[in-house]
């Protein structure tokens, strides 16, 4: 019998950005200098195929510091950590490799400018998310306020209106965060605005690669941990841009081809965090149940690279 035609649109770019490239090699130099076992506070990256890899090799994935071991090494995650993490690593005298993303610790540092300055932070993001926790633990308890609507901007309580600034997690929907910062600056006209937008350019650029391709599709899977907030974001975005069938999944083995119904085009993509492996893994999933046309849709190209800590390279 022969198969159903299937046009699948590959988003571009899709998939590791430079910030998770970094973190991934930080763990793996890790281990080549100190040997294993390096333990990691938290995921390094949201990806489970990533950090099943990254054990494989010798990683230890702990939750806190208390538990690694004396004179053993410890990454931290890709995320960002507060202030504390650090301090409890040189405390105890631990060798501690910070793989938080450049983008991310422009975030904090800018935070902390602000803080310096006399101005109160707000902080746009997701509660509970590991990057906003670190964000939030750059400064003293009450200077930095999280909002995560709309709707919180209204009811907003800050010690002085006019002595404000925001920064935002890095990994948001664009649309979203638009809004929030609108709503922002219409209720509190003199609040400073980062000087380069937070939101990162993998994120951006992963978000207006779907915004192309949705409209055309039948059908949108992203690749992604259930836990990532940019792949999370991806999903919402293409039903968005009216491609209501979306989906996130962790890996092809997920899917339910039965799920995809008459689609005739559909959309691919995956998160910052997400191999691309997992992506041709999809493509071979679905080409034993249809005839399969994969065209590349680009909408930029990237060439970031964030180079190593320096106790990797010394």
């Amino acid at each position: 019998m022969s198969q159903k035609p299937l046009t699948v649109l590959l988003a571009g770019p899709r998939g590791f950005c430079a910030g998770v490239d970094r973190a991934i090699e930080i763990v793996e130099k890790s281990i080549e200098k100190f040997g294993a076992p390096v333990y990691v506070r938290h995921e390094i990256v949201h990806n489970k195929f990533v950090v099943d890899e990254l054990r494989e090799k010798g990683a230890i994935f702990v939750e806190e510091l208390d538990e690694v071991p004396e004179g053993l090494p410890v990454v931290f995650s890709a995320h960002g950590v507060p202030k504390s993490v650090p301090a409890e690593a040189k405390k105890r005298n631990m060798i501690h490799v910070d793989a938080t993303c450049p983008l991310v610790t422009k975030v904090h540092v800018d935070a902390m400018r602000h803080h310096k300055d006399g101005q109160t932070v707000i902080l746009i993001g997701h509660a509970g998310h590991p990057e906003v926790v670190g964000t939030l633990g750059q400064l003293p308890e009450g200077q930095i306020i999280l909002v995560e609507t709309v709707e919180q901007v209204a009811t907003l309580q800050v010690p002085d209106p006019d002595n404000l600034a925001f920064v935002t997690q890095t990994t948001l929907s664009v649309d979203d965060t638009a809004a929030i910062v609108a709503a922002l600056q219409a209720r509190f006209p003199n609040i400073e605005a980062p000087r380069k937008e937070d939101i990162c350019y993998a994120t951006t650029n992963r978000q207006a690669a779907v915004k192309t391709l949705a409209p055309d599709c039948d059908a949108f899977i992203v690749l992604g941990a259930p836990n990532s907030s940019n792949s999370n974001r991806l999903a919402e975005v293409a039903q968005a841009m009216g491609c209501e069938k979306s989906v996130l999944i962790e890996r092809a083995a997920e899917l339910d081809l039965a799920w995809l119904g008459d689609a005739e085009t559909i959309g691919i993509t995956a998160g910052a965090s997400a191999p691309e492996l997992l992506v041709q893994e999809l493509i071979a999933a679905l080409r034993t149940e249809y005839d399969v046309t994969v065209r590349e849709v680009s909408v930029t190209t990237e060439d970031v690279h964030f180079s190593l800590p320096r106790v990797l390279t010394a």
